[in-house]
């Protein structure tokens, strides 16, 4: 998966303001993995159930924001808490 890097540059946390930058491959299959399982939910509390082209990851590495179809969902409520991906594996 790759983004404009123009894009990318511009874009943000919509909740915090730190910066984003894009999920390497691992990280997307474990978030894909876990969503297989159904263990994953979003900041809304809805239970995801398709799988993510990529996603961007906050500064902190705590909330990933999940593209589909090529474009990036930078919803507060969409964004995928980390905690529950890493510590399901």
């Amino acid at each position: 998966m790759s983004l404009d890097p123009d894009l990318l540059a511009i874009l943000c946390c919509p909740e915090t303001k730190q910066e984003v930058s894009l999920a390497d491959a691992t990280l997307t299959q474990k978030v894909n993995a876990a969503i297989g399982k159904g263990h994953v939910r979003n900041k809304g509390n809805q239970l995801l159930v398709g799988q993510i082209e990529g996603g961007l990851v906050r500064e902190d590495h705590q909330i990933l924001y999940p593209i589909r179809e090529g474009i990036p969902v930078m919803l507060i409520e969409e964004g995928i808490p980390l905690e529950q991906i890493l510590s399901s594996s």
